[in-house]
């Protein structure tokens, strides 16, 4: 008998170490899991852009913001970029701007290159991410609870309160309802 616990627990653990290695996420369905519980605010947080340079997230306070965290390797990720292009197209003259937080490991020199040759078929124009791309780290993703898995995402509203968080890649439609809803 404590064989088989032993070994369900193992799998337990390989399945969750797999979910994240591959950007699943897991426990709640893909495109929302609703307000997060504990951050009625956003996090004072800074980070630091492509060239080095400060950005600290209290700097886009009266704007809405949506904080994606990705990675070039992931492919959630990757396939949702061409939805964060049109809602920056769309919102940026709303008082929205995506904020794209990259969590690779080699950094700048690795997310750089990846921003600025890597096209996404956008309603059939192949077109580059337009939108504002900084440095994340597990000490700033730690700020808003951890991240299981990527993507995520979090919705800010001008005021600088989380409203929403999103777990896994994002449902279109209900996204943009949310941001709708707070510009």
């Amino acid at each position: 008998m404590k064989r088989v616990a032993n070994t369900l627990l193992l799998a337990v653990l390989l399945y969750v170490i797999a979910a994240n290695v591959s950007g699943c996420k897991i426990g709640a369905p893909a495109g929302g899991s609703g307000k997060p519980a504990a951050m009625a605010n956003e996090p004072e947080v800074t980070f630091k852009d492509l060239q080095g340079s400060s950005v600290p997230l209290a700097s886009m306070k009266g704007k809405v913001v949506l904080l994606n965290f990705w990675a070039t390797w992931c492919e959630p990720c990757r396939g949702e970029i061409p939805i964060l292009i049109q809602m920056q197209q769309k919102y940026s003259s709303k008082g929205f701007t995506l904020l794209g937080a990259a969590m690779d490991d080699d950094g700048a020199k690795v997310v750089a290159p990846f921003v600025k040759e890597t096209h996404f078929n956008v309603g059939g124009q192949s077109l580059t991410m337009n939108y504002p791309i900084v440095l994340g780290s597990d000490d700033i993703a730690s700020q808003f609870g951890g991240l299981l898995g990527m993507p995520t995402s979090f919705l800010i509203s001008r005021d600088g309160k989380v409203v929403k968080k999103y777990m896994g890649a994002l449902n279109e439609a209900q996204v943009i309802k949310d941001v709708e809803s707070q510009l």
